[in-house]
């Protein structure tokens, strides 16, 4: 630290000294120097003890070492003093990111009363209510944000995954398209001069493109409908993810099937995104197409795996169950999905047999993989067309909510899915079924957000099944 940032001159007072080291702690925070800017907040608080800016300023450098227990601490300092909604919102968040919703909540909706026209606040309330369970009331807090801001492309996200959870298809996906003027997917998905496809123009004779342009789930989610564009009289060119083009490529109306790696596409007179989909065909709850299944495994693929389990674990004698117990560590909402490897323990103890679905696996869950309850065999699950091959010699996949889940129901495998107490929009709320997948059985999280007593249920379900087989 250079000292002369401190300095001050002789006779000043204790505020204009403790100002003075909070400005050079400004910089050093602002140059991602960190550990000299909590010393110079030190050296005003020394100062001046109840230094506002400088308890804040603090509070913010514990944020952002993720040190929350003292953000909290020295944000609630400053909040005593002066109840304004920066200090609020600071408090909101390091909350939140500890799961204390109820509290981050509050400290949100105290600000919203001090500052009523900031969106960003606003915004964080909603998402608050969301993880309360509280969706109407959170829709009513991302319809504030788009009253002062009609344009806020998340707000008016938030509001459609909100929309589509509470079964409100009619007004979610059209609000769902505000994920296209996001920066995130504006810079994924390539910018084609063809006009997109909204589903009220004629497709007989045309050769539309549909493109994956979210995850694996999604696309696998959204294929039922490349069948109906067919029956359109449409001629579909599907891209997609290069690890689900072996799978998707022998999908029912696909006449071409293209990895997203491609450096060049070939003619066609309209594009689709594969996630506006269902409002290009109007789907409601009560029409979404629901099939047993609407993929197949390789039959070739399956009849060799088959014969791999059979010498690797001996004759069919024990059910066979398939696992995935965490998704990709990048997605939003991953921290609420996964769940330790270690957690499944007294599942992995039951009369049956255990393979892991799981391409990658975590450091922290290798070690528990090593013990063996669970044979693993990533390195030849390159593709989804080999996932799906295995899941074809399965009796039973238990998985959490990932891309296994969708591919399991689309096989129309018998599939037990581990949902979070705030779920994704497509399983809807307070049901144990789903009308995308026949074939999945939901269990959730109470309210107490608390995975051993889903195990528990799983547990318990397993031991009943492995009786009854």
């Amino acid at each position: 630290m250079d000292r002369r940032d401190g300095r001050t001159d002789a006779g000043q007072s204790s505020k204009d000294v403790a100002a003075a080291h909070y400005q050079a702690g400004l910089r050093h925070q602002q140059a991602g120097r960190f550990l000299d800017a909590q010393l110079c907040c030190k050296q005003a608080l020394e100062a001046d003890p109840n230094h506002l800016d400088s308890l804040h300023l603090m509070g913010l450098l514990a944020l952002q070492a993720r040190q929350f227990d003292h953000a909290i601490e020295w944000i609630a300092r400053a909040n005593e003093q002066d109840p304004n909604t920066d200090y609020l919102y600071s408090v909101g968040v390091a909350l939140e990111q500890q799961g204390l919703h109820a509290e981050a909540f509050r400290a949100f909706d105290r600000a919203v009363q001090i500052k009523r026209d900031d969106v960003e606040i606003w915004l964080s309330h909603g998402k608050a209510l969301e993880n309360l369970g509280r969706p109407a009331e959170a829709l009513s807090s991302y319809r504030q944000v788009l009253r002062l801001d009609p344009r806020h492309a998340e707000a008016e996200l938030n509001m459609a995954m909100l929309q589509l959870l509470t079964g409100d298809f009619e007004q979610g996906w059209p609000s769902r398209e505000a994920r296209r003027r996001t920066a995130i997917w504006a810079a994924a998905y390539p910018k084609f001069t063809q006009p997109m496809w909204q589903g009220c123009e004629s497709v007989e004779g045309k050769t539309i493109l549909v493109y994956e342009d979210e995850g694996y789930g999604d696309a696998i989610q959204f294929a039922r409908y490349v069948p109906l564009l067919a029956a359109r009289g449409a001629r579909v060119i599907l891209v997609v993810g290069d690890a689900l083009v072996p799978l998707l490529s022998q999908l029912s109306g696909v006449s071409q099937c293209l990895p997203k790696s491609a450096t060049a596409l070939p003619a066609f007179d309209m594009h689709c995104p594969a996630c506006s989909l269902p409002l290009a065909f109007g789907t409601r709850l009560d029409t979404i197409p629901l099939l047993p299944s609407y993929l197949a495994a390789p039959s070739e693929r399956a009849r060799a795996w088959e014969q791999a389990l059979l010498t690797d674990l001996g004759p069919r004698d024990r059910l066979r169950v398939g696992l995935a117990w965490s998704g990709r560590p990048t997605h939003l909402n991953d921290h609420r999905r996964s769940i330790p490897l270690h957690a499944f323990s007294p599942l992995l103890g039951a009369n049956a047999m255990f393979i892991s679905l799981q391409k990658d696996v975590r450091p922290d869950d290798k070690a528990q993989l090593a013990k063996g309850r669970l044979i693993d065999v990533a390195e030849h699950l390159v593709n989804f067309a080999e996932t799906a091959a295995l899941m074809s010699c399965l009796d039973l996949v238990i998985t959490v909510d990932t891309s296994v889940a969708h591919l399991a129901g689309a096989l129309g495998r018998p599939t037990w899915l581990l949902l979070p107490f705030t779920p994704d929009w497509r399983w809807l709320l307070e049901r144990d079924d789903s009308p995308w997948y026949p074939s999945l059985r939901l269990f959730r999280q109470s309210e107490a957000r608390d995975w051993a007593e889903v195990l528990d249920s799983v547990q318990r379900a397993l031991a009943a099944r492995i009786t009854a087989s």
